[in-house]
């Protein structure tokens, strides 16, 4: 998976890292999306500790709570992607969740992942800070981007530090990628049905990466 000029490596071995949820929400908090009459599946607004969410730190990064309402994704490690999961098992979901940037440098990516079965196998929904986004899997070790060569760049996506309110719809064999309200793109893939949810974070050439969510969802679709 490539940004134009960025070299992008997904290694084998990830962390898993995470700050707790900041109760009082994050600077500059993009609004959940209205509410709507839907069935929720799963709901984190990270202000328990204990909800299920990867909890660990080490060379490579963080992930935990932050203690004050949110989750936390730091990237130590040059190009390396850091996910968590909370342990949950779904076929069709729509995900939605916000996410700032508050360190690091804008050559980044995070976002969401979906039909996480393992390491080596998940469909994941990325931006980045310096307004990129794509939608890629990850299938017997191997990383894709699917409906282009590289992650490509948009308008809708904030950069900086703004918070962008990131939506992930997977759906049967269809796979959408919204963010603050505008739908980005849409694909399709087979390969996988079913597995966990999740977020993930990455850093590039540069690392010290760190990403805040909040507000994660899961909605019946």
């Amino acid at each position: 998976m490539l940004k134009p000029g960025s070299l992008w490596v997904l290694l084998v071995g990830l962390v898993v890292l995470g700050l707790p949820a900041l109760a009082c929400g994050l600077p500059g908090q993009v609004a959940p999306t209205a509410t709507r009459q839907v069935e929720i599946l799963f709901q984190d607004d990270f202000s328990d500790p204990d909800s299920g969410w990867d909890r660990r730190q080490d060379s490579d990064g963080v992930t935990d709570y932050t203690g004050d309402g949110a989750y936390r994704i730091r990237v130590d490690t040059p190009n390396l992607e850091v996910w968590a999961n909370p342990g949950r098992n779904f076929k069709d979901v729509q995900i939605e969740v916000d996410a700032t940037k508050v360190a690091g440098p804008d050559d980044n990516d995070f976002g969401v992942l979906c039909r996480y079965v393992d390491t080596q196998n998940f469909y994941f929904f990325l931006i980045s800070s310096d307004g990129y986004f794509g939608i890629g899997k990850k299938v017997n070790g191997e990383t894709q981007v699917i409906g282009a060569e590289n992650l490509e760049s948009h308008t809708a996506i904030r950069q900086g530090t703004t918070t962008n309110h990131i939506r992930a719809d997977c759906v049967g064999n269809t796979l959408s990628l919204h963010v603050n309200g505008t739908l980005l793109r849409t694909v399709n893939d087979e390969a996988l049905k079913e597995g966990d949810v999740g977020l993930i974070a990455g850093a590039y050439a540069e690392p010290g990466v760190e990403i805040f969510f909040d507000n994660f969802m899961v909605y019946k679709p």
